[in-house]
């Protein structure tokens, strides 16, 4: 009892001392806090809320309207083999894919709280579904920070077959559970179009003011660390720990800045100033495939309230990460991939952060209605196999 108290009394002694820490930034920086606060409501407003939002809202009526359980019957047999997840669970890896951070984790979510997944299932889809989307990185991590649409392209491939991996290892997660079926039995309930699209806009706003409020805080958090000196401490310090492995002070601080904010770290990687572009390469995918801080305190404030557990999750995001970067540097050897640093790449970097809000929406307006017509066509191709079978 006495251990648990002197732990309990350490603890909340260092998070206290840590908020004083924070506090007295915010007082003795505030010019520099202001601004990196209102860089992050910038972010949020021209990038986040277009971007995120209609995907949110495609999620939850795909869930609502039961079109996820009703493309299930058709897609499990081959999600079973490979994730060892049922049919619906096919929304949520498919929004992961191309709906960016956390759109995949959210569905999945949303599909354990409706009860078309079990609770295995869904810790085995957090583990890999929650993906940053193309735009992103052909954009701004190829051709906006290494300044080449080639390097974006292999990120992605990388990106993704790093994540495919994840899932088929995860499907040896808790193998002892008794597998789901593929669609709950029972009686599906009738939602109206107008009752599921208010629930969907709803509960889609929600989850964007929620993801909004994490990103102006970790914007101002680091921030704070570069300005109090902590950050590049910290750096100096674990480059000196691997420097037998070629880990420099800057490749340092910018591995850890990428951990807390993947946009911040990823900024920090244009030019030829950190090192080879395979070393580069390998480090842009270790910090997608880990995706920062910031996300996953998007994501756990979503698990929380479901009672799912975040072990899965996490340790599917550093395996994301491992994998990514072996991947991505093994491409770039093989592939001879070669770029040269030009003065227009801070340009692209500078014109990528300033997107504009309907620019924003336009282009994530166009995946939605691509990604709706390919399961429109998935389904007309099943109706259109089914009828001679009717007929016969």
């Amino acid at each position: 009892m006495t251990r648990i108290l002197k732990s309990r009394l350490l603890t909340d002694v260092t998070v206290g001392l840590m908020l004083a820490a924070a506090a007295l930034g915010l007082l003795l920086s505030p010019r520099t806090t202001s601004e990196a606060a209102r860089e992050g409501l910038y972010i949020c407003a021209n990038v986040l809320i277009p971007s995120l939002f209609p995907f949110f809202v495609l999620s939850a009526l795909t869930i609502e309207l039961g079109l996820a359980r009703r493309t299930g019957r058709a897609l499990e047999r081959f999600m079973r083999p490979l994730f060892r997840v049922g049919g619906a669970c096919a929304a949520a890896v498919a929004l992961g894919f191309f709906g960016g951070y956390p759109v995949g984790a959210k569905c999945a979510i949303s599909l354990y709280e409706k009860g078309l997944c079990s609770k295995e299932e869904a810790e085995r889809l957090l583990a890999f579904c929650n993906n940053s989307g193309p735009a992103f990185i052909l954009g701004a991590a190829g051709v906006g920070i290494l300044g080449s649409s080639r390097a974006g392209w292999l990120l992605f491939l990388t990106h993704t077959a790093a994540s495919v991996a994840v899932g088929v290892l995860f499907r040896f997660y808790k193998y002892g559970a008794v597998p789901a079926t593929a669609v709950p039995d029972g009686t599906e309930e009738t939602v109206s179009l107008s009752a599921a699209f208010t629930r969907s806009v709803k509960s889609s706003f929600s989850s964007v003011f929620y993801i909004s409020s994490f990103v102006v805080f970790f914007t101002v958090a680091v921030r704070l660390l570069f300005t109090s000196g902590v950050l590049p401490a910290a750096a100096g310090a674990l480059s000196a720990l691997l420097s037998p492995f070629g880990m420099t002070r800057d490749a340092a601080q910018n591995l850890l800045t990428g951990l807390i904010e993947l946009t911040s770290g990823l900024f920090f990687l244009q030019g030829g100033a950190t090192g080879h572009l395979a070393g580069r390469m390998a480090m842009a995918a270790f910090m997608l495939g880990w995706a920062g801080l910031s996300v996953h305190c998007q994501v756990l404030s979503f698990i929380g309230q479901s009672g799912l557990s975040p072990r899965s999750y996490l340790a599917g995001k550093m395996l994301h990460a491992s994998i990514s970067a072996v991947f991505a540097f093994i491409l770039t050897r093989l592939t001879g991939l070669e770029i040269q640093a030009t003065e227009t790449i801070a340009e692209q970097v500078e014109t990528i952060a300033r997107l504009r809000f309907f620019d924003t929406l336009g282009v994530t307006l166009t995946a939605i209605t691509a990604l709706t017509l390919a399961l429109a066509l998935v389904l007309a191709g099943r109706l259109w196999r089914a009828i001679p079978q009717a007929q016969k």
